[in-house]
């Protein structure tokens, strides 16, 4: 089996599985897929409660998390889907449009 991280666009389709299935976890922080962003999360963190409910609902590892406190966006991995801002209960998230980070 091929592993993720060995995927690129050189990869011949013969070494793919099926349907181009990733069988590991944890494989979105090896892309960088920021660059093509129509939406940008903007963080508050003044309204920001640190209940982490937008980390684990976040597809692309974008929100790094450090001693128990969540942090700014990554932006070279958000897609920006805006999962995060729709989950927070605090409006600490808000979708700004464009694809460069205030």
């Amino acid at each position: 089996m091929i592993h993720a991280k060995d995927i690129n666009e050189k990869t011949p389709w013969q070494e793919l599985t099926p349907g181009g299935e990733i069988y590991e976890a944890g494989t979105a922080r090896l892309y960088n897929t920021g660059t093509w962003r129509t939406d940008t999360p903007f963080f508050k963190q003044e309204n920001c409660k640190h209940c982490m409910l937008c980390v684990p609902y976040c597809p692309d590892s974008a929100i790094p998390v450090q001693d128990g406190k969540r942090q700014d966006f990554v932006f070279m991995h958000c897609k920006g889907c805006g999962i995060c801002a729709e989950i927070c209960p605090f409006e600490a998230i808000e979708m700004t449009p464009g694809g460069a980070p205030k």
